[in-house]
This record gives C-alpha cells, sequence and structure tokens, in this order.
C-alpha cells in the first residue's frame, strides 16, 4: 500500500506543482519557496542546531496559533536547543512569522516536503530532529514511515478524529494503520477523540486537552480591537468569523429578510483567496459594504452594514470589536471552526448544527452557557438580534463563555510532561 501510494504521488507531482502555481495567481506565497515542498533548504544560521532540533508541524493558521503555547514551552525548557517549525500554507507561515519575530534566531520556518519518502527523507536528514510535534491531525504514511526509520520520536499532540474522519481512515487501513502505529506518543484533546484514536489502533494516547484554550488573547490585539470598534461607533457588531464557502450567501440573503436595524455584520472569510469572492457577493445584493483592508483610520459611514474582515492575522482584533461572534463552517456539513478564542475574550458564541471536528468542545461550551446552537442563518440571525437587544442576557453569556475557556487551560503543561520524557529518552 505504501508503495502505490508514493507511486501516485510521484505520477501526480506534475499537477500538484501546477495547482500550487494555480493557486498562485491569487495568493503569491504559493510560488515562494516551492524547493522546500520538494525537500531542498539553503544554508542558514539555523543549521548549527543540528542535531539539537525540535521540530514542531503546523499546517496553517489554526494549527499555527494553537502551538504557540507549546513553542514557547519548550523554548524556554530547551535553551540549547532550537524549534523548526513547518507549514503547508503560506498564510500558516506567514502567522508564524508574527507570532514567533522575537525568536528569530532559536526559531526557523520553513515547508514540510510532500508526501514522498525521497523527500521526506531528505527533510529528516538535512535537520535530524531529535523529535517531531505533529499538530492535530496530521499523520502522513511517509513521513511517519521515515520518521521510523531515522529513528525521530513522533508526538501527535493536541489530536482530534472526528466519527468522520475515522470512517475515512478506516477505509484506507491498509495504508494508515501503520502510520497511527509509528506514532509513538499522542495526546489528545478530548476523551472521545482518545476513544476514536484508540479504536483505529493507536495504544499510547493520554488525554490532555486542547492547548488553544492556553493561547492568551494579545494585548495588542485587544487595544486593536478597541480602536477598531470606536471607528465602528456605537451600533450593535455580529462577527461571522472563519465563514467557508456557500455560507456566506446563506448570511447574507437571511440579512436582507430580516427586519431593518442599525447593525453592523462583519464577515470574515476563513480563506483569504475568497475575500474578493465574498465581496462580490455582497455587492450583487446592493448592500453598502466596506472592506476592513481600506478602512484606515476612518470611522464606518452609518449607512454601512456591512464590513469584510480581509486582513490577515486579526482575528483576535475582530473578537474584541464584536459584540456576538458566529463561528462559521457549521452551516453547512464542513465541520465547524475553533470556538475557542471568542470565549477567551468573553463572547456570547453562535454556532450552527455541523460541528463534528470541534464536537466535544462545542457541546461543552454549549453545556456551559457560552455558546448556543442555531439550525439555520435566518435563526443565527434571530438569536443575534435576541441578544443584541437583551443587554443583560448578553452580558451573562459573554462572563460564561470567558469561564469556560479559563476552566479549560492547563493542556500545555500536561502535553509538555508527555515530551519531556520522549525528548529525555531520546538523549539517552
Amino acid at each position: 500500500m505504501l508503495a502505490l501510494y508514493s507511486l501516485a504521488w510521484w505520477l501526480g507531482m506534475p499537477l500538484v506543482l501546477a495547482r500550487l502555481w494555480w493557486r498562485g495567481r491569487t495568493e503569491p506565497g504559493y510560488r515562494r519557496h516551492v524547493a522546500e515542498r520538494l525537500g531542498f533548504y539553503r544554508a542558514s544560521a539555523f543549521d548549527a542546531y543540528r542535531g539539537r532540533v525540535l521540530w514542531v508541524h503546523a499546517v496553517s493558521v489554526g494549527e499555527t496559533r494553537a502551538a504557540e503555547p507549546l513553542i514557547e514551552a519548550l523554548l524556554a525548557a530547551y535553551p540549547g536547543y532550537g524549534v523548526l517549525l513547518t507549514h503547508m500554507t503560506p498564510t500558516g507561515r506567514a502567522a508564524g512569522k508574527a507570532l514567533f519575530g522575537e525568536h528569530a534566531g532559536r526559531l526557523f520556518q520553513c515547508y514540510l516536503p510532500y508526501d514522498t519518502g525521497w523527500m521526506t527523507g531528505r527533510f529528516l536528514k538535512r535537520y535530524a530532529p531529535r523529535l517531531g510535534v505533529l499538530m492535530e491531525t496530521e499523520v502522513w504514511p511517509n513521513l511517519i514511515a521515515q520518521c521510523t526509520r531515522h529513528h525521530v520520536p513522533v508526538a501527535l499532540v493536541n489530536a482530534r478524529l472526528s466519527e468522520r474522519s475515522l470512517s475515512k481512515a478506516r477505509r484506507l487501513s491498509g495504508l494508515m494503520r501503520p502510520a497511527a502505529a509509528g506514532v509513538t506518543r499522542v495526546a489528545a484533546q478530548t476523551e472521545a477523540d482518545a476513544q476514536r484514536l484508540r479504536q483505529f489502533g493507536v495504544e499510547d494516547v493520554e488525554v490532555t486537552g486542547s492547548i488553544k484554550f492556553d493561547v492568551r488573547p494579545p494585548l495588542e490585539a485587544q487595544a486593536r480591537g478597541t480602536v477598531l470598534r470606536a471607528q465602528f461607533g456605537a451600533r450593535p457588531v455580529l462577527l461571522c468569523a472563519s465563514t467557508r464557502e456557500g455560507e456566506e450567501a446563506l448570511i447574507l440573503d437571511a440579512w436582507q429578510e430580516r427586519e431593518p436595524d442599525e447593525t453592523l455584520l462583519v464577515i470574515v472569510p476563513r480563506h483569504p483567496h475568497r475575500f474578493d469572492e465574498v465581496a462580490r457577493l455582497v455587492a450583487a445584493r446592493g448592500m453598502e459594504m466596506r472592506r476592513r483592508s481600506t478602512l484606515g483610520d476612518a470611522a464606518l459611514p452609518s449607512g454601512v452594514n456591512v464590513l469584510i474582515g480581509d486582513s490577515m492575522g486579526e482575528m483576535f482584533v475582530y473578537f474584541a470589536a464584536c459584540d456576538i461572534a458566529f463561528i462559521g463552517g457549521s452551516l453547512l456539513p464542513l465541520g465547524g471552526q475553533n470556538l475557542i478564542e471568542a470565549c477567551a475574550l468573553g463572547k456570547p458564541v453562535l454556532t450552527g448544527l455541523h460541528t463534528f471536528n470541534f464536537g466535544a468542545i462545542t457541546t461543552d461550551a454549549i453545556e456551559a452557557g457560552a455558546a448556543c446552537r442555531v439550525a439555520d442563518a435566518k435563526e443565527m440571525l434571530a438569536q443575534a438580534g435576541r441578544l443584541l437587544r437583551d443587554h443583560d442576557a448578553r452580558l451573562s453569556m459573554g462572563a460564561k463563555a470567558r469561564d469556560f475557556a479559563q476552566r479549560q487551560r492547563g493542556a500545555t503543561t500536561r502535553t509538555m510532561t508527555l515530551l519531556t520524557a520522549l525528548i529525555a529518552k531520546n538523549r539517552a
């Protein structure tokens, strides 16, 4: 199975590279550092850490932000080591640069190569990491096989596995089971995740909680959120965060059908390449709109009731500037997105029915009174309207959200205990 999988990668490589170039039309970052995706890396000052490298793989923006407290803990605990942070998307790479710029001497970023044995083998020979830390769900068959071959222990941390993902993995069990067996330790977010991982054959699983709860809202981002809120004026603000394709149209149609009021609707698409597309959806409906990228320091005109959040790395800013947050990816069967950042800032959360990627955390937040589930876009706007009109209920729900986030902290410390044992064992 692994040989056939590798052959498929090699045969498909021209299409993979063509798609990379195609995506670069709207996101130029995809056309940069292409050699790294093929296992070729330039010499750098970080080479001095070879053999004393702790490698963390965070695919994109969400995983990179989630990795922040863990990377800070690794840097503090192992002053003689360097941290290699790998990504698969330019947005993840940009987020890492923004988060860890102060550690530029000890932290190095690059792309993880495509999952062929030859490319991943070159990557491991190049940096000789003492430990590999994969964030959330990133188990690649050739990568794990090469880590085993090169004696690099691998920890899957902040791990989650939905029922849907478990079903997919079972269909490819001949390929994925050996990869899962090659993971040395697993730190799962919830007991439900741990049970599904064990069902798939992973033995060494411990529940440590979600590291995302340990991400502290940056004071600078909160300050910028206060400034942005002042630009909005006194009107209520509903944020639709991390929306996915198909959801914005549902929200905008329901927005037009609602009873008009002074509420400002802020839409922040999950993927940057869709910023223009969402702006066109708003324009096609004849709505007065502004984009965050063109707003500058000016006050938002009172006639504008839709703002497109087309900036990068500002999710905490948007959460700080809103009254209520709807978390996207949940109106359609897309699995939902992370509600933790909104809770950490004490914002009432609304979410749709489809939250299987964050099922346990979403359920816990609802039970804690921090979040509310809605059936569709119309119900979401209706529920938001009720909360915006009921000041006390909104403040109470926000307080419960903040308390919920605070109670869940501590996963980084528990995860570090597991990683410290692996590093010590590999030192011997």
